[in-house]
């Protein structure tokens, strides 16, 4: 199920029929209230979310999504007829897995829904990593810190992925962005700063094992 929450009611309708046609069942909602509401009885695959609504903005939206353990790994898809960088950066960094610019055209947003559910998906089977004090179950989608499982968003948990798939491996910003988010935001490498440090806060006394490269960019130590 995808949530559209959208004020349009022209544009929210064709979102509807376009995911529908791409076979994914598809709900609308014209603002926040009843956006809110019907996740306490139903968790989406992915939310494509506007910036503009009336009531409670899209980027107050996000930031509850994030905040709630329950809602904190649904991704999200900002739109907004809003051009700026600022727009942008400020849904990156709270989180949000990728980003659409108004005016749209319906297959590219159904291609950048099908893309993160790819991204979101297990890759791995049953395969587990573990570095250091962190163990990751892949086909579970969990993290554990010393035995104890902690919460990450979804960006924060493909960062970590990588960076346990490849112990000891430097990738720059760069990397980063065009492995985790999408070769378009290649040069916006402030969400890349942001994601590593609430991702080392997270990890606790393990976020020691994401090191900065100097003049490069992260890396993380240990055996896997």
């Amino acid at each position: 199920m995808i949530f559209c929450v959208e004020d349009d009611e022209g544009i929210r309708n064709l979102m509807i029929y376009a995911l529908a046609s791409a076979g994914f069942e598809a709900k609308g909602f014209e603002e926040g209230g009843g956006f809110l509401e019907a996740l306490k009885s139903e968790r989406p695959e992915l939310v494509l979310l506007d910036i503009v609504l009336p009531g409670e903005d899209g980027i107050s939206l996000l930031e509850k999504l994030r905040s709630h353990r329950q809602t904190a790994d649904i991704p999200v898809i900002m739109a907004t007829a809003k051009g700026t960088e600022y727009d942008k950066v400020l849904g990156l960094d709270l989180g949000a897995d990728d980003y659409l610019a108004k005016p749209f055209g319906m297959m590219e947003m159904v291609s950048r829904v099908k893309a993160v559910l790819r991204r979101m998906a297990p890759r791995d089977g049953g395969k587990r990593l573990c570095v250091g004090q962190v163990e990751m179950d892949v086909a579970e989608h969990m993290v554990f810190v010393c035995g104890s499982r902690i919460e990450l968003t979804l960006k924060e948990y493909e960062l970590l992925h990588l960076f346990m798939a490849h112990p000891g491996m430097a990738f720059t910003r760069d990397q980063l962005l065009g492995q985790i988010w999408d070769t378009a935001y290649v040069g916006e490498t402030r969400t890349v700063d942001v994601h590593i440090g609430t991702l080392r806060t997270k990890l606790g006394s393990s976020g020691e094992l994401i090191k900065t490269v100097r003049g490069v960019g992260y890396r993380m130590e240990g055996k896997a």
